[in-house]
């Protein structure tokens, strides 16, 4: 089935194009567009009183968004932020204990990568990275490490955004986490909207961090997380929106809201989050949840996965398949190959007027609601004229 109508502005802009980088700069539907002209224009009918409706019904609706999709309790456990960098920068201010003892892994997003080996410069920081590799035997020596360390915080990814393998042992760390320490940090970039996740189990333990810029579709500038109560009480890093509400806090002190709103920043774009409620609307109407866009995303991949494996995709026979779809489990939104020729693949598949993208040795391919099984013969084709 095709959905290319919901994408139609996109797809116009660059007809010829196979855009496969869906889980990189994902295309947006025209449901963002009419989002992005709602935002102006009730930005300057409203002008000053705008943040009454910004706050009293966008915000809202974004929060119930996201916590219908997370199957979380409550959307007061929702915050927004531009990226979920400044959400790391907060969490990690409101640890007391310094240097801050932190367990990760060596596969994370470069937010978290430039942004911990500065803080090991600066002596605000000791990091225990587990190799992803071999990642058959990765979840056991992660959750090992983490049993068995005095950490702080422990921060690792949904789905690694580099390989596309999916960690499975959220559910053992929350049941680590405390209060008092450690913090449990999913980075759920590459989860988000791109496979069903249920938190209920451990929204009362967990931080997810996410946005809108790849699956969700909605472009950047919509940062969320999700902030269990009683963890981070009091983020040192803060901003004027978080003494809004519900206060709690020291007599003489600094106070904040009890809720994720202590998390809140400073002034922001809300453009973002009328782009992001028009895009959950759509799916709404169309009867679409992440399981379906997933399962339509999932029978592309195969078929692809399938003409690699038999030499009718050029020369990606010859790579390793990091990520291959192996039963009916949870997912990454693409395959990643890896290949000394990676970085010449996409240069070749780019000329040729394919969009995908590489990190180091792996070239990506990402599937979307936006491509239909026309456009996955034309992938073929083009990979077995150009690699």
């Amino acid at each position: 089935m095709s959905y290319k109508s919901l994408f139609s502005r996109a797809l116009s802009l660059d007809p010829e194009r196979l855009h496969f980088a869906a889980h990189s700069h994902h295309l947006w539907p025209d449901a963002s567009f009419d989002g992005q002209m709602r935002a102006w224009v009730e930005a300057n009918r409203f002008a000053d009183r705008k943040w009454d409706l910004i706050f009293g019904e966008v915000i809202p609706e974004a929060q119930a968004h996201v916590a219908r999709e997370l199957n979380l309790p409550s959307p007061d456990s929702v915050v927004f932020a531009t990226n979920t960098h400044e959400f790391l920068l907060r969490i990690v201010s409101g640890v007391e204990a310094k240097p801050v003892r932190i367990l990760s892994t060596d596969g994370e997003f470069h937010s978290f990568r430039r942004q911990g080996e500065r803080w090991e410069e600066a002596g605000e920081a000791v990091i225990t990275r587990i190799p992803l590799h071999p990642f058959d035997t990765f979840e056991t020596r992660f959750l090992d490490a983490a049993r068995a360390g005095a950490f702080d915080l422990i921060l690792i990814s949904q789905v690694f955004f580099r390989t596309g393998q999916v960690f499975g042992g959220i559910t053992e760390l929350a049941e680590l986490a405390r209060p008092e320490g450690p913090w449990v940090v999913i980075d759920g970039y590459h989860g988000f909207m791109a496979m069903p996740t249920d938190l209920s189990a451990v929204a009362d333990r967990i931080f997810y961090v996410a946005g809108g810029y790849k699956y969700a579709m909605s472009g950047e500038g919509a940062g969320f997380l999700h902030a269990p109560d009683g963890f981070c009480p009091r983020p040192v890093i803060t901003g004027w929106f978080a003494e809004f509400g519900n206060l709690t806090g020291p007599p003489d002190g600094v106070k904040y809201r009890e809720d994720a709103g202590r998390f809140w920043g400073a002034t922001l774009e809300a453009t973002p989050f009328y782009r992001f409620n028009g895009v959950r609307r759509m799916l709404d109407e169309a009867g679409l949840t992440t399981a379906d866009v997933a399962a339509h995303a999932r029978g592309l991949m195969q078929a692809f996965q399938g003409a690699a494996r038999d030499g009718r995709a050029g020369r990606l026979d010859r790579a390793e398949l990091l990520n291959p779809i192996d039963g009916d489990g949870v997912r990454a939104r693409f395959l990643a190959y890896r290949h000394a020729d990676a970085q010449d693949w996409r240069k070749r598949l780019l000329d040729a007027g394919v969009v995908t993208d590489v990190r180091d040795d792996v070239i990506r391919f990402g599937f979307g609601l936006y491509q239909d099984t026309a456009d996955l013969e034309r992938l073929i084709a083009t990979c077995a004229r150009v690699l």
